[in-house]
């Protein structure tokens, strides 16, 4: 019986997630569940849900009895802001029917992946967790909202619900879902392909990214740090929150590096609307906080994370070659 949840798991993060605790807990211990799209090659059960439907929630809550809920269900800042209503209500009734259910499951530890798009202007060029939040896109404000409920959850119904703001995300694994930090996959790929590519943000824009594997190992540290270690660290309005900080690039910057490897490669510049979202989010996230409460060190900075992306891209290309050449001959 499935003891481990995870909402929105076809997603970006959610494909990686979900293999990851696969391979920690045994398929059997893991239920993905998403919208009914794409969902080959799942190592583990799988059931459809729409995580904004009540009604399917309750069936769920009646059914199993888990004891890690990662939601990861959410409209990424970009795809939000072309329908900022449809996006708030998505995120923040799927946000609801976690914490009105989670209830039924004690001792439940739960997972909300809040975001840099929680900070707005004024900045300093690095921000903590106690900044004033000012959101400038309707994904921001349903994150704040969500760190919120979260606070409120744990103090009156006593849930165990533990925040990351996260940093861009770069992975190999799976292609971007709509954010503005998407460029800094998207660039790679390009480079692979021996293509111009052309960048939605200027070169100078300076922004937190963190490597993949460093996003599981946050995650999976900040969910096995004992509730009374992090409740000694909490303080302020978000005190379930930790900022996790990797590095902070631009595209020049990222660029430089790629061509390091992919000399030929050329870059040209056609910000667009992602740009003012971009201009309004922190150039740095201080990780202190998670530092000093259960250890947390990234590993992969700019150097490290562009030679990994730039070799598991290859050998994914060499490998999918070599499936259409097989094919082909059958």
């Amino acid at each position: 019986m499935p003891h481990i949840l995870i909402t929105g798991a076809l997603g970006q993060i959610g494909r990686v997630l979900l293999q990851h605790l696969v391979d920690v807990h045994g398929k059997d211990a893991v239920l993905a569940t998403d919208l009914p799209f794409d969902q080959s090659n799942l190592p583990c059960a799988y059931r459809s849900l729409d995580a904004t439907d009540g009604e399917a929630w309750s069936k769920l809550a009646k059914e199993f009895r888990f004891k890690e809920v990662y939601h990861l269900v959410a409209v990424l800042s970009a795809k939000g802001e072309a329908n900022p209503w449809r996006s708030w209500e998505i995120n923040m009734k799927a946000w609801q029917n976690v914490i009105e259910h989670a209830t039924h499951w004690p001792a439940c530890k739960i997972f909300f992946p809040s975001s840099i798009a929680a900070y707005g202007p004024p900045l300093p060029s690095m921000v903590d967790e106690a900044q004033v939040l000012t959101p400038t896109t309707s994904y921001g404000v349903s994150k704040v909202a969500g760190e919120l409920w979260a606070d409120y959850a744990n103090l009156k119904f006593g849930l165990d619900i533990r925040c990351l703001r996260l940093p861009g995300v770069i992975g190999y694994q799976t292609m971007p879902g709509g954010g503005t930090t998407d460029y800094a996959v998207d660039i790679f790929h390009q480079a692979l392909k021996d293509e111009p590519f052309t960048c939605f943000l200027g070169p100078d824009t300076r922004l937190p990214m963190i490597y993949m594997d460093d996003l599981l190992r946050g995650i999976l540290e900040l969910m096995a740090t004992p509730r009374e270690v992090l409740a000694q660290a909490e303080s302020g309005p978000s005190s379930a929150v930790y900022n996790l900080d990797g590095f902070s690039v631009s595209p020049a910057e990222l660029f430089a590096e790629i061509k390091k490897h992919k000399p030929g490669f050329e870059i040209k510049y056609a910000p667009d609307f992602r740009q003012g979202i971009a201009d309004d989010w922190p150039q740095e996230l201080d990780g202190s906080k998670a530092r000093k409460t259960w250890g947390w060190q990234p590993k992969y900075d700019l150097a490290l994370t562009t030679s990994d992306m730039l070799k598991q891209l290859q050998s994914k290309k060499k490998v999918t070659t070599l499936q259409k050449q097989q094919h082909e001959q059958h």
